[in-house]
């Protein structure tokens, strides 16, 4: 009996090895194909660039017609204060607005021949040192009357920062000819050039609901503060200059504090237009923050200059970005007709600088800043000399100018990990004991917060049939249909639509790495007897924006959009169109953490046309995103302002309830 049960066994063992061995044989026949016909391209070249340039620029504030002085003042004063409370003191900056900032003077070493170097770190937030360099006249007494001040800020210099030989000789030549000058470290650069100060960074405070921006403003205003402290400032001459980044810090401070008298903006910043025609110019997260094209543009902020003396600088033949050719103009044509209303002309001023005119604050641009100090904070000096000062031999080392700073300086990591233990804010999510009631009016709530944070419209679907492929014969035949969705009328989203044999349910599936590389996913779907709809939404797959796709991203949030939120959108509006074709609700299937999120997102808000959802490595937390340092470079739609602060992934999830989520 029992060699007999030993034989069966046996006998059934290779029956299953041999139709393991068969379905091995044929599910990379399949597969293949199935891959294959999601590769097909459906997209015209350049079609998502062209669409998000097109989304972008419509979305940006043109200059406002001016009739009066008046009337510019009054608006000015609105984008000011809007740009401030709306922009850039979001969240918990507006308290680190109020705090007070601690400044600790360290020690004075020499610098030469009428001036001495006083090394300073100032808080611009609490727990966020910044060092810097005050250069400083010898011989100032209480006595010795006002003089000028100037804050030096730079820009992308990572290995120099504030210790870079042109910023040096900048402040040398400015504390020479009786000027205070203050050389501050910029986030990022020189001292500060850390992992966690990096730019891309800061959108983890945006995710939190605070003002990635904030810091940024705060070390350059912390720095105004500092200078006027001092005995002998002279609040009515108070001036600003720097090169690239530093460029896009001038005409920031300067347009939004109005204690800045004199502005030099060199090769810094351009219109958002301006950008979205020339890809040099499109800006990192500090100089393209969330929301600030929906108060304005870049040209209005020149605008906001008039009357105060401004000089423009840009290079003729910039190897970096903001070449003058393009940037300068519009720029012009905006503050041009302002500072006329002022009767100021004379006090807006252009520089081209055009040798050596790469990307450059060199002898020529540092002299027509020379110029601008003695026109207006000098006129009454006649041996005032805008000729530089060869100060060669007094450049110190990094190491001469190192301020020292705790080794626990706070980053953009640790402000955002701070933060996120304290959200999210929302509603709690009900549990079992409050009863089915109380669960519905919380999803009810929640839809609409959650609606509020990814910016959530409806979008219309317009569905045009592109061409059809077969793969296969018989039971195993695999037919393709080629869509292109129109959505809104400004996006269109390629969609492969896989049916073998008779399906009576629907999967949309999209995946982070794009459509072609969820191809095993489809054939088990496939092979389940679901029909299978294939999308690339927005940013991702064959809807990828190619170069600069992340700063566009960043362009899409900065005119008041959330790339979150259009993926979502696609979403819920393909979702509805299969709903209305099929007559079912459809599954959701998503494969990374990154379209994860927008699945949540878009079944939560979609309770109607979207059965469950299944996801594929997605997050257990949003702070996750901030525990792994992860930059809006890489994965923008994570970066959605605010999200965290009303939600984390268990909440969506609540929000799908009692639809069905798993996990894979």
């Amino acid at each position: 009996m029992d060699s007999h049960c030993e034989v069966v066994s046996m006998y059934l063992l290779r029956l299953t090895l041999a139709a393991l061995f068969i379905a091995l044989l044929q599910v990379p026949a399949s597969y293949a194909g199935v891959k294959q016909l999601l590769q097909s391209k459906i997209l015209g070249p350049g079609t998502p660039l062209q669409e998000v340039i097109s989304f972008t620029g419509s979305r940006v504030p043109p200059m406002p017609v001016i009739e009066s002085k008046a009337d510019w003042e009054a608006r000015a004063s609105l984008i000011r204060q809007r740009m401030l409370d709306e922009v850039v003191f979001r969240g918990e900056a507006s308290r680190w607005r109020k705090s007070k900032s601690s400044v600790q003077w360290m020690e004075t070493i020499p610098g030469g021949p009428g001036y001495r170097i006083r090394k300073v770190r100032f808080e611009a937030l609490p727990g966020l040192w910044i060092p810097a360099l005050l250069y400083e006249p010898e011989g100032l007494t209480k006595t010795s009357g006002r003089i000028p001040v100037v804050l030096n800020v730079n820009g992308h210099d990572r290995p120099n920062g504030k210790a870079a030989d042109y910023k040096q000789i900048r402040c040398i030549n400015q504390a020479r000819r009786g000027m205070l000058a203050l050389n501050v470290e910029w986030l990022g650069m020189g001292q500060l050039h850390k992992p966690e100060y990096g730019h891309y960074l800061m959108n983890q405070l945006d995710l939190c609901g605070t003002s990635g921006l904030a810091p940024f403003y705060l070390s350059m205003s912390r720095g105004i503060d500092l200078l006027l402290a001092h005995p002998n400032a002279d609040p009515r001459r108070v001036a600003v200059a720097g090169l690239s980044g530093g460029g896009w810090q001038t005409i920031t401070i300067s347009a939004l504090d109005t204690r800045v008298t004199l502005s030099d903006p060199v090769a810094g910043y351009s219109s958002f237009l301006t950008r979205n025609h020339n890809f040099s110019d499109l800006g990192d997260s500090e100089q393209t923050p969330c929301d600030m094209a929906t108060v304005a543009d870049y040209s209005h902020l020149t605008a906001m200059m008039a009357p105060r003396a401004t000089l423009l600088t840009f290079n003729a033949t910039d190897n970096c970005c903001f070449a003058a050719g393009h940037a300068l103009p519009p720029l012009l044509a905006a503050a041009r007709p302002i500072f006329k209303l002022y009767g100021k002309r004379k006090n807006l001023w252009a520089h081209v600088n055009f040798s050596p005119g790469n990307h450059n604050f060199g002898r020529d641009n540092r002299e027509a800043l020379y110029r601008m100090f003695g026109a207006h904070f000098f006129a009454d000096r006649t041996d005032y000399d805008a000729r530089e000062i060869d100060v060669t031999d007094e450049l110190k080392t990094k190491e001469q100018l190192f301020v020292t700073i705790p080794d626990n300086n706070a980053t953009f990591v640790s402000l955002a990990r701070d933060i996120s233990t304290r959200l999210p804010r929302g509603p709690r999510v009900p549990s079992a004991d409050d009863g089915p009631e109380a669960r519905k009016q919380w999803q009810v709530d929640a839809r609409q917060r959650l609606a509020q944070v990814i910016r959530s419209q409806p979008m219309t679907l317009g569905a045009s049939l592109v061409d059809e492929k077969v793969d296969g014969d018989g039971a195993g035949q695999t037919r393709a249909l080629l869509w292109k969705l129109k959505l809104g009328g400004e996006w269109t989203v390629p969609a492969v639509e896989l049916v073998r044999g008779k399906p009576k349910t629907t999967a949309i599936l999209l995946a982070d790495k794009g459509r072609t590389s969820a191809a095993s996913v489809a054939e088990e779907l496939l092979a389940q007897g679901h029909r299978v709809i294939a999308i690339d939404p927005f940013y991702l797959g064959e809807s990828s924006i190619g170069r600069h796709d992340f700063l566009f991203a960043l362009t899409v949030a900065t005119v008041g959009e959330r790339a979150l939120g259009l993926q979502s959108r696609q979403l819920q509006a393909v979702a509805q169109w299969i709903h209305k074709q099929h007559e079912h609700p459809t599954r959701l299937i998503a494969v990374g953490p990154r379209t994860s999120l927008a699945a949540l997102v878009a079944g939560g808000l979609e309770p109607g046309a979207i059965a469950d959802v299944q996801l594929h490595d997605c997050y257990k937390s949003l702070k996750q995103v901030i525990d792994s340092k992860l930059g809006v470079n890489r994965a923008p739609e994570l970066f959605c302002f605010g999200l965290l602060e009303q939600f984390d992934i268990p909440h969506l999830e609540a929000l799908i309830a009692p639809r069905v989520v798993t996990r894979r």
